[in-house]
């Protein structure tokens, strides 16, 4: 089945968004610094509307890309710092008993989850029943309180960072929401030379300043433009026999595997691929994009069973035997150099 007609992006289009893009990366690299693929793909988890999970050690910088983000895309931004004690109530909003024209009754006081861009900062921190207030905001763009709906702000997008679950007082997220979020992207600890490039230039305690880069309205430009990248057939059909091999079963490289990827990763790889190619200056996704994003979209989403985890088998090393595994297409890409010569 063909994808069903839109406008798509123009070359035009596309080159003045990858300008911006490059733009909003150099600000974010000078924030940041010693991290050019992480900053990358972040920028392309936000250009296809997705939530990220930044999990990495205390002291990364997981925090300090997030506010940079935030000052340069000029976006209503809130923080909530979950801990223990942090209560449902605390993210959503909590209705409260005022005085009103008709008398007394509870108006709802909105939380700070009604904002642009959520920083939700050491996310397993907080109690399983605390974490699930984010699964309908995450899903639906909205909350729902005492049978009452109130819609979030267009975007909305979570950024969440999590310590390592070994360390102490983290709980694990539910499979749910991990489902949601878009990318799970590992935060790597700076080398020597980085360190010296902070040491030499920031002064503890001091936050850099980033510049707005985006004026207002451009970045609803850009997440439009992202919706209007074109997705061949092709590319499609990579991304639903990528998916689908994820499955025991269905694959030599799921071995291990209790339970795969579900369609809404399907979705999630498909507006990834999308971004990915507007963020180079694409005017179409292609195979490239999907083996590129495969790993922070399906790595997280794939659940081990007993044995796999006792041996040490991790979804990521089912990921890159997938990646080998399936071909772009069935069968393998057509006119290859050996097909070439044999109808010569």
């Amino acid at each position: 089945m063909k994808e069903s007609r839109r406008e798509y992006a123009s070359e035009a289009e596309v080159a003045w968004a990858a300008e911006r893009m490059t733009a909003l990366r150099r600000v974010l690299e000078e924030v940041v610094l010693g991290k050019e693929e992480l900053i990358g793909l972040t920028l392309t988890g936000i250009l296809a509307r997705g939530h990220l999970l930044l999990e990495g050690l205390p002291g990364l910088g997981k925090t300090e890309l997030v506010k940079g983000l935030a000052k340069s895309l000029g976006l209503e931004t809130r923080r909530i710092q979950f801990t223990p004690d942090l209560l449902p109530g605390d993210i959503t909003g909590n209705p409260v008993l005022e005085e009103t024209p008709a008398g007394r009754a509870f108006v709802f006081q909105r939380g700070p989850v009604f904002a642009n861009l959520l920083l939700a900062d050491e996310i397993n921190r907080a109690s399983p029943k605390t974490q699930s207030a984010l699964l309908e905001a995450m899903q639906e763009r909205r909350v729902t309180v005492l049978g009452t709906t109130h819609e979030l702000p267009d975007p909305f997008i979570v950024l969440a960072t999590q310590n390592p679950v070994e360390l102490e007082g983290t709980y694990p997220l539910p499979e749910a929401q991990i489902d949601r979020f878009l990318f799970k992207l590992e935060v790597p600890r700076s080398d020597a030379a980085t360190l010296e490039r902070i040491v030499r230039g920031r002064e503890f305690g001091v936050d850099p300043e980033p510049a707005r880069v985006l004026a207002q309205g451009e970045l609803a430009t850009l997440l439009e433009l992202a919706r209007r990248i074109f997705l061949p057939d092709a590319v499609a059909g990579y991304i639903a026999r990528l998916v689908d091999a994820t499955h025991p079963g269905q694959s030599a490289a799921a071995v291990g595997v209790k339970f795969g990827a579900s369609p809404r990763a399907a979705l999630g790889l498909a507006a990834a691929a999308r971004a990915r190619a507007l963020v180079h200056g694409r005017v179409h996704a292609g195979f490239e994009d999907v083996r590129v994003i495969a790993p922070v979209v399906l790595g997280h989403r794939l659940i081990m069973d007993y044995e796999a985890r006792i041996s040490g088998r991790k979804a990521a090393e089912v990921v890159a035997a997938l990646l080998s595994e399936v071909p772009a297409q069935p069968g393998g890409l057509p006119w290859t150099v050996q097909e070439r010569t044999k109808k010569a």
